[in-house]
């Protein structure tokens, strides 16, 4: 390996151990909070499940750094195909586990007095169990869409080469697209829900302006520190999703590619420290960890 492919391979092994621990430490302190408790509540089952998918997202992206740097020429089939199939169901559940917790904290965070906002709050419940559903249909969809038109490239261009690549550069791009399409829907979602919690916060700190009462109350803080996880989130998330599509431009040029994976790893890995920090339980564990191990 050339320096560059070095420097990215340190770089990726750090991130993939930090976002590795990271996620093994919260479904292990979830797990142990759910066995003293006998239950378990909504905000851990949703941020369980998506650091389980965010580990997935991390062998993903380094099964197929392994591809591109250490086998990029003898690497079996099985081995791209499976870091791909890997990687194509670990970023939409990362994706759309993060919009979920987004509408979550919407939904328990914010104070509207509008009859449709009500009617949500109480059914919060059902409404993320529906919008996993669908988030299930849209992958399925997603993923029949893509193996149809490998399935038509396949058989519609044998022994025409040059049909064949032009319909494989068409279906390459038409995939982009699609690609773009399905990871827009979760980002808009969760950035609708940052705009309403912040005029949330806005319209509460009116409110407590004039009453005479401090801003630093709990429903204040409890904003604040949604708000600090989501706009993390969603500037993570926007980093990731621009590499990946650059990386899909550049998957001949192993030097972009590879900068791209180092990049995009910052997300998985970032964001559950970041849910770490500003998850009160989560946090006095670390430190209590942290302190153990010091002494």
């Amino acid at each position: 390996m050339n320096l560059l492919e070095w420097i990215v391979t340190i770089i990726l092994m750090i991130e993939f151990l930090l976002g590795n621990c990271a996620n093994i430490f919260i479904i292990l302190v979830n797990a142990v909070d759910c066995v003293k408790r006998r239950k378990i509540s909504s905000a851990d089952r949703i941020i369980t499940a998506l650091v389980i998918s965010r580990i997935g997202l991390l062998w993903a992206m380094s099964m197929n750094w392994h591809s591109a740097v250490c086998t990029a020429n003898t690497c079996h089939v099985q081995i791209r195909v499976s870091g791909h199939v890997t990687w194509a169901v670990s970023n939409h559940f990362s994706n759309w586990f993060g919009t979920i917790l987004s509408i979550f904290y919407l939904l328990k965070i914010a104070n509207f007095y509008n009859p449709l906002f009500l009617h949500l709050k109480r059914k919060t419940e059902n409404i993320l169990l529906v919008i996993f559903l669908g988030n299930i249909l849209l992958f399925v969809w997603y993923l029949g869409v893509v193996n149809i038109n490998k399935i038509a490239l396949v058989c519609n261009c044998e022994g025409n080469t040059t049909l064949k690549n032009n319909l494989k550069d068409f279906i390459g791009l038409a995939n982009i697209y699609l690609f773009g399409l399905i990871n827009t829907i979760p980002f808009c979602i969760s950035l609708t829900c940052v705009l309403l919690l912040i005029y949330s916060l806005g319209k509460h700190l009116r409110n407590m302006k004039f009453h005479g009462k401090g801003c630093q109350d709990p429903s204040t803080m409890v904003h604040i520190k949604a708000l600090q996880t989501l706009v993390s989130f969603l500037l993570l998330y926007a980093t990731y999703s621009l590499c990946v599509i650059i990386s899909s431009w550049s998957s001949l040029n192993a030097p972009v590619f590879l900068l791209c994976i180092a990049i995009g790893a910052v997300y998985p890995t970032g964001h559950s420290i970041i849910l770490i920090w500003g998850n009160q339980k989560l946090k006095q564990a670390l430190l209590l960890c942290l302190k153990q191990v010091r002494c």
